[in-house]
């Protein structure tokens, strides 16, 4: 049988073997980063191109002229969200190249668990949203944002946008997995996050929304994120959106892990 239709069985691998084996995927990885520097431009230059646009096109529009400076404290926090929603569909797309390119295959052989590969490419792709969350919040301070609560607040914010982000990482591999090209795969994204991104209080307070849209709002995850987020960030009540957030992001990793393995490891 060929190397894409019979992968090789894991066996009963120990957890300090599958360490081994994530650590020695994340270091391939990050080569092929190293490699192709220009693969970094999505999360160097997107929260740089984002926070300028969103602050000065529609900040004074929703905070009024010349009040930029107070919709920078309110749209950073929500972009934050949004950086790991733009990273994680990458994900996806990345997925589906490599197996285009028989990369997956030739792994799929290999005496490793198969989560493994999963596992290294989500911790490498977390390691670009920082990068792309420390842009982000650079420029946020550089035009005006203040920390009115403390620094682990700040902390705190950062890494629940990251463990929503690699949540979602789960969804978009398993579309990777499942959709037939890359460009499959970046519309039928599109299609989905235009809405979420966009019904949400990232950008805008649901109270100046329609009540129709402000119903999908207050159910919208990236809203509870954005709104723990922010409240971190500038103070507020954090208890509910922080635990709302979290229950999503357990949620959706386990119900999408398990079947992206599962796809991972069946393919043909």
């Amino acid at each position: 049988m060929s190397a894409t239709t019979a992968p090789v069985s894991e066996g009963r691998i120990g957890l300090r073997a599958n360490a081994r084996h994530i650590g020695a995927l994340v270091r391939r990885n990050a080569l092929q980063i190293k490699q192709d520097p220009e693969s970094m431009f999505d999360a160097v230059l997107m929260p740089i191109v984002f926070i300028l646009l969103f602050v000065y096109v529609f900040g004074g529009a929703i905070a009024g002229k010349g009040n930029q400076e107070d919709y920078v404290n309110y749209v950073t926090p929500g972009l934050m969200a949004m950086m790991g929603l733009n990273i994680a569909m990458a994900v996806g797309t990345g997925v589906n190249d490599d197996f285009k390119k028989g990369v997956m295959d030739r792994f799929r052989t290999m005496p490793i668990a198969r989560s493994s590969v999963l596992i290294a490419k989500i911790v490498v792709e977390v390691g670009r949203m920082l990068i792309a969350t420390t842009i982000l919040l650079g420029m946020g301070f550089l035009l005006g944002m203040e920390i009115r609560t403390s620094v682990l607040d700040l902390l705190a914010a950062v890494g629940l946008s990251v463990v929503f982000g690699a949540s979602l990482m789960w969804i978009f591999i398993l579309l990777g997995l499942t959709m037939k090209t890359a460009q499959a795969v970046q519309g039928v994204a599109m299609l989905v996050l235009m809405p979420l991104q966009f019904g949400s209080s990232i950008f805008a307070p649901p109270a100046s929304m329609p009540g129709w849209l402000e119903t999908f709002t207050d159910y919208n995850p990236l809203s509870n994120l954005a709104d723990a987020a922010r409240n971190l960030i500038n103070g507020g009540p954090v208890a509910h959106s922080v635990w709302v957030t979290l229950a999503w992001a357990a949620g959706i990793t386990l119900v999408t892990a398990p079947l992206a393995v599962a796809r991972f490891r069946n393919k043909t």
